[in-house]
């Protein structure tokens, strides 16, 4: 049980990513707050684990508020916060607008700022904590048609190594996870129609898209004691997407 006794908030976790990561927290002993936009979702895989929802907007910096102050009278101070929500959006550079740009830092930039921010207090109380950012291998290396999806991650990337730095003193580790193309409904969503990704499995060193799990694994990892000294440290969850380069090909 490597996060027996540990409290976790995890954003996005009603499907997805997210959702793996709270089916993992949950069997490895820790109490679990998923939250969410999707309120019929979350709540139906709380239930299943036994755990608690609830609903957050991540770009609502009252509604981070609520959530930290509902979960610490809920189930205790948190120990371990995972910034997983995240939005998508394709357009060229010449042709995203200003609010599609805006819509996305909210969402993937600004949400993750403002729930490092939320918990630091409470996290510091408990005598330390995990807090595990989800980036992308978008925040290693840019991709056309990802203008602010690409310059959200990089920003994740760098709040990372700020938080690390500054927490470090109150025991708090701040590191990001970096998954490369996982089997999700994030990109046929973004596209507005279900889109194949297997393919892309082709060109990568492991031979397949990835799953879920598998970045449930390295946050579950992160969130627990096994990674006790690691923190501003960035760990790609790709199948090898970041391992080459563009001339490779």
């Amino acid at each position: 049980m490597r996060l027996a006794g540990k409290v976790a908030l995890i954003t996005g976790a009603a499907r997805g990513q997210g959702a793996a990561a709270a089916r993992r927290f949950a069997a490895e002993g820790a109490r679990v707050m998923i939250t969410d936009v999707l309120d019929e979702q979350g709540k139906e895989l709380a239930a299943e684990l036994g755990a608690e929802f609830f609903h957050l907007d991540v770009s609502s910096e009252d509604g981070w508020a609520e959530a930290v102050a509902h979960t610490v009278e809920t189930l205790g101070d948190v120990n371990v916060l995972v910034n997983n929500a995240g939005i998508l959006h394709f357009s060229a550079l010449a042709e995203t607008t200003l609010a599609d740009y805006q819509r996305v830092i909210g969402i993937n930039q600004v949400g993750t700022f403002l729930g490092m921010r939320a918990v630091v207090e409470p996290m510091t109380r408990a005598g330390g904590g995990s807090i595990v950012n989800v980036s992308s291998v978008e925040g290693l290396g840019g991709m056309p048609y990802l203008v602010a999806y690409t310059a959200s991650k990089f920003a994740i990337r760098g709040m990372t190594k700020v938080a690390a730095m500054e927490l470090g003193k109150h025991g708090i580790r701040v590191n990001s996870v970096h998954p490369g193309a996982i089997d999700t409904q994030m990109v046929s969503e973004a596209l507005g129609r279900p889109i194949d990704v297997s393919p892309i499995g082709k060109k990568l060193a492991l031979r397949r898209i990835g799953q879920p799990e598998d970045v449930a694994n390295v946050v579950l990892f992160l969130a627990s004691d096994d990674s006790a000294y690691c923190t501003g440290g960035e760990f790609a969850v790709d199948g090898g997407a970041t391992a080459t380069h563009a001339l490779s090909g």
